[in-house]
Parts: structure tokens; C-alpha cells; sequence
């Protein structure tokens, strides 16, 4: 029973590291790649404030779509490239706000993702496997922007097209002063803490036994 608990607190502690060095490694990069983008690559309409709360609830649905469609080409597989990238950028979607809090310091690199989401979504509903699908997608989203009334809502960066040579990074210079962000950085912090302490305890036993 101890050695399931153990283990348990081991992945979690893990789990809490991995997270909390992605964070640490991009601690002083800049909000935009550090070239300042070339803009070699391919250009991604931009995507309304409003248009970003209904697209993060879709958004596993398209990708799950868009990875198992068949009739690609490559500017569509480079923007799910990107798409995939750039959510990884933005933690993943896990940093509270970055999507419906524009002072959120994740909310221009949310808007990034989201974006080129919508943009491989659109892009579906020209392949003969995949049009019927995303045809389905479409109309739900839609029809829960007009139930939400969120179609005319926007933002900062609601103007702010993209482009798949350009990563946009969080803003990591404004957590300090975004409450969200760092109760939850924070909280990740104590929990990776407590999972080092916990492996640590558990593990001491183990250690004198073999001797």
C-alpha cells in the first residue's frame, strides 16, 4: 500500500517537474520568436476574442479530425504543425485566464493556437473525408457563438493575424503582476515541493533495508 502511494507521488512529482522546467527554461524569452519572425512561412488569419472561448472547447475535436485526415496536403499539415506547436508554447492551455483574460500574459500566444486551429478547421471542410465532419463542427460552433453572444466580442489581439514561422510565447515578464498566473505557477511550485519531500520520505526506508 505504501509502495502504491509512493509510486503515485513519484509520478506526480515528475509530472510537476517536467511542467515546472518548461516553465523555468522560457522564463526570460521574449513574447515573439527571437528572430522576430521571418515571416517565410504561412499566414494565419486572425481569430476574435469571442471566437477563442467556443474554439478551446472544440479544440481537441478538430485536432483529433485533423490528425487522422487523409486527403492532406503540405500548408495543411504545416499550420496543424504549428497548431500543435504553439499550444505546447502556452502550456498546454493550462495557465487559468489564457484564453478569456486578455491581460492574461499566455492570452496573445492562446490567441496564436487558437487560431491556426480555426484556420486547419476551415481548411477541412475542402477534403472529400473530412468536409462532413467539420461541416459538423462548424455549425456547433456557430451556433454556440450566437447562444453565448460571444460573436461580437474582441480584444487587444483580436486583429492580430499569425504566422507559422513566427511562435508567439507567453509574456513572461508580466506573470508577476497577473494573479492568476501566479497563484498557479505558484501552487505547481508547492506541489512539485511536497512531491520530493513525500518520494524522499518513502524512499528512506526502502534505503536502510538494503543494508
Amino acid at each position: 500500500m505504501k509502495n502504491d502511494r509512493a509510486r503515485s507521488l513519484l509520478l506526480t512529482a515528475l509530472s510537476a517537474a517536467a511542467f515546472f522546467c518548461v516553465v523555468a527554461g522560457s522564463a526570460f524569452a521574449h513574447s515573439r520568436s527571437s528572430d522576430g519572425g521571418s515571416h517565410a512561412g504561412l499566414d494565419i488569419p486572425e481569430i476574435s476574442h469571442g471566437e477563442m472561448a467556443v474554439m478551446s472547447d472544440y479544440r481537441g475535436r478538430i485536432i483529433g479530425l485533423a490528425s487522422r485526415a487523409v486527403d492532406t496536403n503540405e500548408p495543411f499539415r504545416r499550420v496543424l504543425n504549428y497548431a500543435e506547436i504553439q499550444y505546447s508554447y502556452c502550456l498546454w492551455g493550462r495557465m487559468p485566464g489564457s484564453v478569456t483574460d486578455e491581460e492574461s500574459p499566455f492570452n496573445e500566444c492562446a490567441h496564436a493556437y487558437l487560431a491556426a486551429t480555426k484556420a486547419v478547421l476551415l481548411s477541412m471542410r475542402e477534403m472529400p473525408r473530412e468536409a462532413a465532419a467539420a461541416g459538423e463542427i462548424i455549425s456547433a460552433v456557430d451556433a454556440d457563438m450566437v447562444r453565448r453572444g460571444l460573436a461580437l466580442i474582441s480584444c487587444r489581439f483580436s486583429g492580430e493575424a499569425f504566422n507559422t514561422a513566427d511562435i508567439v510565447k507567453p509574456r513572461w515578464s508580466g506573470i508577476p503582476f497577473h494573479a492568476a498566473s501566479v497563484a498557479s505557477l505558484t501552487g505547481l511550485a508547492s506541489l512539485f515541493g511536497l512531491g520530493v519531500f513525500a518520494l524522499r520520505r518513502f524512499s528512506r526506508p526502502k534505503a536502510q533495508s538494503s543494508e
